[in-house]
């Protein structure tokens, strides 16, 4: 089961202006084949169906741990992407087309489909699928094939911070570098255990360190790359049995921490009435307020 925080991981910042076509790009982030969605169901469904977990308890402790982590990403990225659409449109009469915006952007479906918020998609609108999903039973070929997924996944981060020079995107995408990257060494590290092969050679994928990016750099000077939460305050702590030793990029001394990050602030949204979202307005919440507190 699990134990949920009304906190994001990092607090990102406030846009200073709406950027529609930012968000859709981030969508790919998102629901894409290598989006956050993807790393999530990836890891959460090979835990669930993990064989031997008392033989193979590092291993599993990994997968586990990590998919705590990315559920937190999915509400990070979402994040982003709702503050990118903030003030997309106005609140305007019905007659005066509020969401005529939304005919020339990259993706109407935020505005027809979501009110101006996050999909369960990808950049071109298309839903998460679930065959994204792979989950062979075979610890080896499963771990190899999360290893591909965290670079495929890194590859569409940075092609997205190409693509916009937006603060929320870039803080968003400069967090996930690194976070990625220790997911990446750490299944390369699980690996290598199983193996002797020394799949850290294949380092970084794209070649182009983490420190490029000064939005990551920060992270990294914090030890973020060298750290790996179990994201359980009593579970999962036998990853310590594959993350340990140096960093391969750097040398740093790989550090497993009990619990999560400290994380940020969520961010709130206003009410969206051209959008009829979220439906209500403050008078219909006394008067319900009122009508709870009659029955109690």
């Amino acid at each position: 089961m699990f134990q949920r925080f009304d906190r994001l991981q990092i607090e990102l910042p406030k846009p200073d202006k709406p950027d529609p076509d930012a968000a859709n790009a981030v969508q790919e982030l998102m629901g894409g084949r290598f989006g956050e969605m993807s790393t999530l169901m990836n890891y959460m469904n090979q835990s669930f169906n993990f064989r031997s977990k008392k033989k193979l308890k590092p291993y599993y402790d990994l997968i586990a741990s990590i998919t705590g982590e990315e559920l937190g990403h999915v509400e990070l990225v979402t994040a982003s992407i709702n503050s990118l659409m903030e003030g997309a449109t106005d609140h305007k009469s019905p007659l005066d087309a509020p969401l005529e915006p939304g005919k020339s952007a990259a993706n109407p479906h935020h505005f027809i489909v979501n009110a101006q918020s996050s999909m369960p998609a990808n950049a071109l609108g298309q839903p998460w699928q679930g065959d994204y999903v792979f989950n062979s039973g075979n610890l080896v070929l499963d771990l190899l094939h999360n290893f591909f997924l965290e670079c495929g996944a890194r590859t569409h981060k940075m092609r997205v911070y190409e693509m916009t020079d937006n603060p929320a995107a870039r803080e968003m995408i400069g967090y996930l570098l690194v976070r990625g990257g220790v997911h990446t060494v750490a299944y390369a590290k699980a690996l290598e255990t199983l193996t002797g092969v020394d799949v850290k050679k294949m380092l970084p994928i794209p070649d182009l360190e983490n420190s490029k990016f000064p939005e990551a750099e920060q992270h990294e000077r914090r030890g973020l790359h060298r750290k790996l939460f179990t994201f359980s305050p009593e579970d999962y702590k036998d990853i310590d049995k594959i993350w340990v030793g140096e960093h391969p990029e750097d040398g740093s001394t790989l550090e497993v921490v009990e619990g999560m990050p400290e994380g940020g602030e969520k961010p709130d949204f206003e009410p969206k009435p051209e959008e009829f979202a979220p439906g209500y307005n403050i008078e219909d919440f006394y008067e319900i307020a009122a009508k709870l507190q009659k029955n109690m």
